[in-house]
């Protein structure tokens, strides 16, 4: 285990430095900030002061050069907007995102695999089809639409929701969050359950097909034939099968929750690093843009890593064949 640990983690390492240069080129290569930044009337002596001031002046790769630098001491620059560290406003919004993208991750848990699991044992029944149908309208429906409809119903006509924020945080063990006050969770309900929707849909889907793989397979079919209750059939032989896709999946699916936020905290004015990114798009925060791009990234590589390491506890067949044994 120590081995595979050690190998994943050296190739997390080349990925980094990787998207490292990608995300460099692909931001430091598009537009000018000076032209939102600077005032029209300003002029060319401005003009030139400003460009010296924001680094802009240097050669691309000396700019790369000082951006690794500054990276491996926490620093990317100055938001050109906000006139703070850019790492640190990313990070300072970072929380909002992680209880949005946590409590959607659990929803769509504690809705997706018990559905998955119900449709999957009863495929033919009723309720095993109306299960499928409604992912349909899951994997179907626009994520911005379904804000919408959702603030329209519950905090427009029905008044028991608000429609937007993220509320009054609480406070439990010294740690501050809008998970531990009441005002915090009606104004996380709504764009989590939106968020939710669509990873709701997926885990059924997989868990559906898992369970239908799975109930083919002969100890499945052993264990049925020694008259094995069917509670413990499922809960030990089948649950234990099929919870390899689904946690792979599961570990992916909150990474781009994190990074996919975007539609969700802008119609729901959610102040997490979702609307941060739009709004830094729009007037060109390259330090912010790259802050982003890097925290997604490592939040990437570090779930992969965690999946990874989840897939050989539960089959040790993944670590020995990467081995080579």
């Amino acid at each position: 285990m120590t081995v595979f640990i050690i190998r994943r983690l050296l190739q997390s390492f080349f990925v980094l430095v990787a998207m490292t240069v990608i995300v460099f080129v692909a931001v430091y290569a598009i537009g000018n900030p000076v032209d939102i930044l600077i005032a029209p009337d300003a002029t060319q002596a401005e003009r030139t002061a400003a460009i010296a001031r924001l680094g802009l002046d240097q050669p691309l790769h000396q700019q790369y050069i000082s951006f690794v630098g500054n990276l491996l001491q926490g620093d990317v620059g100055r938001s050109f907007v906000f006139n703070v560290p850019a790492f640190t406003l990313v990070l300072s919004r970072l929380p909002a995102t992680l209880e949005l993208a946590l409590f959607a991750l659990s929803l769509s848990i504690l809705i997706g695999i018990p559905l998955g699991l119900w449709a999957g044992l009863k495929p033919q029944s009723i309720a095993g089809h109306s299960i499928m149908v409604g992912s349909i309208f899951g994997f179907s429906l626009p994520n911005f639409w379904q804000g919408l409809m959702l603030i329209l119903l519950f905090a427009v006509l029905l008044g028991w929701l608000p429609s937007g924020g993220r509320g009054e945080p609480g406070e439990f063990l010294g740690m501050q969050s809008t998970l531990f006050s009441l005002d915090g969770w009606s104004h996380l309900i709504l764009p989590s359950i939106n968020l939710a929707l669509f990873k709701t849909a997926l885990i059924i889907r997989l868990t559906r097909a898992s369970v239908l793989e799975a109930i083919q397979l002969d100890f499945v079919k052993f264990a049925r034939a020694k008259g094995l209750r069917e509670g413990r059939i499922v809960g030990v032989h089948i649950l234990k099968v099929i919870m390899i896709p689904v946690i792979t999946i599961i570990g992916l699916e909150f990474g781009t929750l994190i990074a996919f936020a975007v539609v969700t905290e802008t119609v729901f004015a959610w102040p997490g690093i979702g609307k941060l990114i739009i709004d830094s798009i729009f007037v060109l925060d390259r330090p912010v843009i790259v802050s982003y791009l890097i925290v997604i990234v490592l939040t990437f590589i570090t779930i992969n890593l965690i999946v990874d390491v989840l897939y050989s506890v539960f089959d040790p067949r993944v670590r020995l064949q990467d081995l080579g044994a």
